[in-house]
């Protein structure tokens, strides 16, 4: 029996809305946001900074952060190990989280290298969701700030989760061994929540 769902998704492919849908569904806990600020808390960094790095390997983090501390903030600088800030720290960071959720159960969690932080644990219903290209820019356009480059930001943002998943977790971010089931949001998102619900073998919670 599946109590916890991780949600690889391809940007502008809609895997963010169709993981929250998954969670409304079940009435499970959507690990996403909240994964982003409770890494910012424990790291003590701005969640936006979190949220940015999470899925990328850059090492522009941990420049930033030293610079910031040569400007003043020896507080933080007092509280954190170097340890904590640089890019594996940053990575252990959030697997912790991840690791303490599936702990929990009944979540639904987003990207962040989920999927091969949870590979081998029990119970756990590994997704990876994909889509047209078109279809992908015409989303990302309606979210986006009108005059941005949609397809460069589409391809820099998979970029970046691949590299991460490589670099971190020493896999191929679209290998489909690392998934119970690979789907393409062409099909809708309300087919594909109801198809992920039913490969899991999972029932919509009832109030």
């Amino acid at each position: 029996m599946f109590n916890v769902i991780t949600v690889s998704r391809e940007c502008g492919s809609g895997g963010g809305t169709i993981a929250e849908m998954v969670a409304q569904r079940l009435g499970w806990k959507l690990v996403d946001k909240s994964l982003v600020a409770e890494v910012a808390k424990r790291a003590q960094i701005d969640a936006e900074k979190a949220a940015r790095f999470l899925e990328s390997p850059d090492p522009w983090f941990h420049s930033l952060v030293k610079g910031l501390w040569r400007g003043g903030y020896e507080g933080v600088a007092s509280r954190m190990d170097t340890d904590v800030i640089d890019s594996e720290g940053m990575a252990r960071i959030g697997a912790e989280v991840i690791r303490e959720a599936a702990s929990l159960g009944r979540c639904i969690i987003v990207g962040r290298g989920s999927q091969c932080v949870l590979r081998h644990r029990e119970g756990v219903f590994h997704v990876s969701i994909f889509g047209p290209r078109v279809q992908k820019i015409r989303r990302l356009r309606e979210r986006l700030v009108p005059g941005t480059n949609v397809e460069r930001t589409m391809e820099e943002t998979d970029r970046q989760r691949a590299a991460y998943v490589r670099q971190f977790y020493d896999a191929d971010w679209k290998n489909r061994e690392l998934y119970h089931l690979v789907i393409s949001s062409v099909l809708g998102l309300e087919t594909v929540t109801e198809t992920v619900l039913g490969a899991a073998g999972l029932r919509p919670h009832t109030s």
